[in-house]
């Protein structure tokens, strides 16, 4: 199932990002990016950075960056992003028209707005109506935002007693339709503080939400569930395992194997987008079946972006990070943008980059 069809050594120059993180892509990565017309974004809580990538001059890859302290959740929605931080729910809007250029760059994304939220660790995320929907993994359901609340809870498992921060289960995805929370991904079934954390090996469930039922058990920490193209995919990160679930046998059917821990999933062009860490030292990562597969092959984790033949299961593509960067959590794509940026807090840009509003003319 390890189904890579180049070496990683076969790679474009490294492309240096602004805080000099050297970023390794491969041959054709640059070239996938413009054929599906879109661009990415990612982000590493561990590092507290949104990047965004995206092919630039003489058809290199781009990389731009931003900090936001643990910034971990994406949810892209036509020119809004979605991204979760520490403690906030932010939202950043293109500012830039259809057409027009900014610094070579074709979408400037700005942070509009934030919500606080309190630490709640927000993962998957969602726009329905014009409001956020995630899932709040401290607190255990899925929520959304008012003005007048830290977030309004719309749904917790039937096995959890309460709403209370002491992330029992570890609900931490969502396949979103339309807004809607379809599925969800927690660790395990478990009602206590932590509870799931000595269940990662084979504790894991996706949950229906119309019924609060399981359609799959068995699963390894199982991460960022999505629906496309009329399948429920899934990854399974406690084995380094993508692939999707055969709802009506309760199976889950892997694809192929990834060299690390896997978490964020998208799709373009008959493709799966996946990012992938370099597990920590720590209990919540030790003990785990893609460790010892990962040891038995002599081979290190990686953190990357992979990209995935969805017909065969083939890593066709993938952009290698070193240096500082060592998780990955979230990845979107950005359809019909090239080379996008955003702007920060601690540059005169932001005071100065407008889009006002048309006139009321009533």
């Amino acid at each position: 199932m390890d189904n890579s069809r180049y070496s990683q050594t076969a790679a474009a120059p490294a492309v240096k990002a602004e805080s000099s993180l050297e970023v390794l892509a491969s041959e054709g990565f640059a070239c996938f990016l413009t054929a599906a017309r879109i661009s990415l974004a990612f982000t590493t809580y561990q590092a507290g950075k949104i990047l965004f990538v995206g092919v630039g001059a003489q058809d290199q890859v781009s990389i731009f960056e931003r900090s936001f302290p643990r910034c971990m959740g994406l949810g892209p929605a036509g020119n809004t992003i979605w991204m979760s931080s520490l403690f906030q729910l932010w939202r950043l809007e293109n500012f830039l028209p259809s057409g027009q250029k900014y610094n070579g760059y074709d979408a400037v994304f700005v942070p509009v707005n934030g919500h606080t939220t309190g630490e709640i660790d927000v993962h998957d995320i969602a726009q329905k109506d014009g409001r956020p929907v995630f899932v709040g993994t401290r607190v255990n359901c899925l929520a959304t935002v008012d003005e007048r609340h830290s977030f309004v809870p719309i749904w917790k498992p039937p096995f959890i007693d309460k709403i209370v921060a002491e992330d029992r289960c570890h609900l931490n995805g969502a396949a979103f339709v339309d807004g809607a929370a379809e599925y969800v991904t927690c660790v395990a079934m478990t009602n206590t503080r932590r509870g799931w954390s000595d269940k990662r090996r084979d504790g894991g469930v996706v949950l229906s939400v119309q019924d609060g039922e399981p359609v799959v058990t068995g699963l390894s920490m199982p991460h960022s569930p999505r629906l496309h193209d009329e399948r429920l995919w899934v990854i399974q990160s406690g084995k380094g395992e993508f692939g999707w679930v055969d709802i009506e046998a309760g199976r889950f059917e892997p694809i192929c194997h990834l060299p690390g821990f896997a978490r964020g999933l998208a799709f373009a062009d008959g493709h799966a987008i996946i990012g992938i860490s370099r597990p920590r030292k720590d209990k919540t990562f030790e003990g785990l079946e893609l460790d010892d597969r990962l040891a038995a092959r002599g081979q290190d984790p990686l953190c990357a972006i992979l990209v995935v033949d969805l017909s065969d299961g083939a890593i066709v593509h993938g952009l290698y990070m070193t240096g500082a960067i060592q998780e990955l959590y979230d990845v979107c794509v950005l359809p019909g943008i090239r080379r996008p940026m955003a702007l920060g807090f601690m540059s005169e840009e932001i005071r100065f980059f407008l889009r006002p509003a048309e006139l009321n003319r009533k």
